[in-house]
């Protein structure tokens, strides 16, 4: 009489194992979130009409005052309009960068976001990776067509300047880098701050009020106090021929990129030491 012994289990060779936790898979997961908040649609839609319907509208009112200085062998403003409305543009990209952070603490979504992301510094540097990128190109797309609509009023009455001229291309890349800096300065300020209205407002008020209200600071100190200023710094580089007593474009854009480093690293060690 023989037996059968029933065979032995098999045993998988390979385990399911979860994902591994990459700083890619953290990019895509932030580049997932920022394309579907629909307010970053309208931030980045806010930025690029306000920065070129400004920039055609003061460049066509403009034009005419500019041939009749330069007829009279006075100073040609025509290179300190072409990227005008950029100014009022700027605040959509500080929005944007505030928001970035700020909207996942008022949902609550920030416990989710850190629960699958233990490293938080990680999660913020993937934020910052995207939004720098996003802003970079949506800024250098608004600066060129700043530029060549608000030419196109210029060169009607013969004052254009042209893309070949000194400063001109720098300016207009540099347009893109200055609202990409700019919105990891929104993003840093959410982060410290926490609460949208309040990352917003000390934001402008840093961009518009304090730098201008440091100008009464008499003697050589108000003046560097000004230069130093983040907006005063950082938006020489998209300034074709730089404004009188501030720093040169690239000096400017380094001192605002190491004050925006400055608040990211403060707001990453304080991200991973406060609760959420």
């Amino acid at each position: 009489m023989t037996t059968t012994t029933p065979n032995a289990p098999t045993t998988p060779t390979t385990s399911a194992r979860a994902p591994r936790l990459t700083f890619g898979r953290i990019l895509d997961s932030e580049w997932a979130k920022i394309k579907t908040v629909r307010s970053t649609l309208w931030t980045l839609l806010a930025l690029f009409v306000v920065s070129v319907l400004i920039s055609w509208a003061v460049a066509g009112l403009a034009a005419s005052d500019v041939a009749k200085h330069v007829a009279e062998g006075k100073k040609d403003d025509a290179p300190d309009l072409l990227t005008v409305g950029v100014a009022f543009g700027q605040i959509a990209a500080l929005v944007l960068g505030v928001m970035s952070m700020t909207a996942e603490y008022s949902t609550g979504m920030i416990r989710t976001s850190l629960t699958a992301v233990p490293w938080r510094a990680s999660m913020l540097a993937a934020k910052a990776v995207v939004l720098t990128a996003v802003l970079f190109v949506v800024g250098a797309v608004t600066g060129f067509c700043c530029y060549f609509l608000a030419n196109l009023m210029l060169s009607a009455k013969h004052v254009g300047v042209g893309l070949g001229e000194p400063g001109v291309v720098r300016a207009l890349v540099g347009t893109g880098l200055y609202l990409a800096v700019l919105g990891l300065f929104g993003m840093a300020l959410g982060v410290l701050l926490r609460h949208t209205a309040g990352a917003i407002t000390l934001g402008i008020a840093l961009i518009f009020v304090v730098g201008g209200v440091v100008n009464l600071i008499p003697g050589k100190t108000g003046e560097w106090i000004a230069k130093l200023m983040p907006a005063n710094a950082g938006g020489q580089v998209m300034s074709v021929r730089g404004g009188d007593k501030m720093l040169d474009p690239w000096p400017g854009f380094a001192v605002f990129v190491a004050e925006t480093l400055v608040l990211m690293v403060l707001g990453a060690v304080l991200l991973e030491k406060r609760d959420a």
